[in-house]
C-alpha cells in the first residue's frame, strides 16, 4: 500500500496537476509499476483520506474516473479494485525534440507514422536550452506512458532524466549516459566522423585547406571537433576552425566543411556569385543529410534519421528493450 501512496505524493512536483489528477495518475503509475495487479485490492477512501490529506469528494471523484475507463473495479462492501490491469487503453507519447530542422522532420514523420493513428502524440521543442528543457520535463512529468526525448548535453540533463521511470523512457539522437540500463537509439559523432574524413583523405588532400565552421557557442558536438583536429594531424593535411562564415570569403583550392545549413547555402550561393565549381575549384562537405542536399549532390555524413524514428516507433509500440547506436553513413556526391 505504501507505494500505491508514494506514487501519489511524487506527482506533487507537477504544478499542472490538480489533487484529482495526482490521484488518478498515481494509481495508474501504481499499476504500471507493478506495485499493485489485477484483482488486489485498491486502498480504502478513508485511509486514502487519512494519508494523503485529500478530501472525500476528491477521491470518490478520481475511483469514479478509473471505474469509468476500466481500470478499477468497485465490488460491494469490499471496496475497490485493480480491474483488467491495462492502463494504456490510448497510449499517450511525449516527444521531446531539439527543433524541427528538415533531419529532424524526417526521424518526427517516421515516428508518427509507425505510431499509426490510436497513439496520442504530443511535441515538445527544447531548442537546446536547459532551462526549456528542465521546464518541460517538470510539467510533463507522470502526465504520459512514454517519453521521447532528445538530450542536451549538460551537466544538469542526467539529474532531469532521472525523473522519468526507466520503463517508459526512450532516449534519441544524441546519447548522454545515465546510471545502469535504459533504452536508447542514438548516434556516435567521434569514432563515425573520423572514419568519414579518413575515407574522404585522398580527396581531401587534393586541396590546400580543409576549414571548419564550428563556434563554440553552437550546439555542435564536441566530438566532432575533436575528430576533425586529430584527422588533420594524423594524415598531415592543413585546416582549421573558424567561428562563421563570412559570405563572400570562398576562395579556390579550399575544402569547407560545416553543420550549420544557413552557413552552408550561403557557400553555395556564393560559388555561384563567383562562378566556382564545388568539387572541382573547391570542395564542400554537410553534416545531416535531407533531400534538399541530396537533389543539389552535396557531399554529406549523417544517421539515418527515417529509420531512426521508424525504430523508435516500433520500440514505443512492443515495449521492447532498444539500444541501439546507429550508423553514420557517407553520402558521396559531387561536392567533394
Amino acid at each position: 500500500m505504501d507505494k500505491i501512496f508514494d506514487e501519489i505524493r511524487k506527482l506533487a512536483d507537477v504544478p499542472s496537476y490538480s489533487k484529482h489528477d495526482r490521484f488518478v495518475q498515481g494509481i495508474i503509475n501504481a499499476i504500471d509499476e507493478k506495485f499493485i495487479g489485477q484483482d488486489e485490492v485498491l486502498p480504502s477512501v478513508n485511509r486514502l483520506i487519512k494519508e494523503l490529506g485529500f478530501s472525500r469528494e476528491t477521491i470518490m471523484k478520481g475511483y469514479k474516473d478509473l471505474i469509468s475507463r476500466g481500470i478499477v473495479e468497485s465490488k460491494n462492501r469490499l471496496g475497490y479494485f485493480v480491474g483488467n490491469g491495462n492502463t494504456g487503453q490510448t497510449l499517450n507519447v511525449a516527444l521531446l525534440m531539439y527543433n524541427l530542422d528538415t533531419f529532424e522532420e524526417q526521424f518526427y514523420r517516421n515516428f508518427r507514422h509507425e505510431l499509426g493513428e490510436t497513439v496520442q502524440l504530443t511535441t515538445y521543442f527544447h531548442h537546446g536550452n536547459i532551462e526549456i528543457f528542465e521546464t518541460i520535463l517538470l510539467q510533463i512529468r507522470g502526465k504520459y506512458e512514454m517519453y521521447v526525448v532528445a538530450p542536451i548535453p549538460h551537466p544538469k540533463t542526467k539529474e532531469l532524466l532521472e525523473i522519468i521511470p526507466r520503463n517508459k523512457f526512450l532516449m534519441f539522437d544524441r546519447f548522454e549516459p545515465l546510471e545502469g540500463e535504459f533504452n536508447h537509439i542514438t548516434q556516435e559523432f567521434g569514432h563515425s566522423s573520423y572514419d568519414v574524413f579518413s575515407k574522404l583523405a585522398p580527396r581531401i588532400k587534393q586541396f590546400d585547406e580543409f576549414i571548419f565552421y564550428h563556434s563554440k557557442n553552437s550546439l555542435d558536438p564536441k566530438e566532432i571537433v575533436q575528430s576533425f583536429k586529430k584527422f588533420l594531424k594524423d594524415f598531415d593535411v592543413k585546416g582549421k576552425i573558424l567561428e562563421e562564415y563570412v559570405p563572400g570569403s570562398i576562395q579556390k583550392g579550399k575544402v569547407y566543411f560545416t553543420l550549420d545549413n544557413f552557413a552552408l547555402w550561403q557557400i553555395m550561393r556564393d560559388c555561384k556569385t563567383q562562378m566556382l565549381e564545388p568539387g572541382k575549384d573547391l570542395g564542400v562537405l554537410s553534416h545531416n543529410d535531407e533531400p534538399a542536399k541530396e537533389i543539389i549532390g552535396i557531399t554529406t555524413f549523417s544517421a539515418d534519421f527515417s529509420s531512426m524514428g521508424q525504430r523508435a516507433g516500433q520500440a514505443v509500440l512492443s515495449k521492447e528493450k532498444l539500444q541501439l547506436t546507429v550508423p553514420m553513413l557517407l553520402f558521396d556526391r559531387n561536392t567533394l
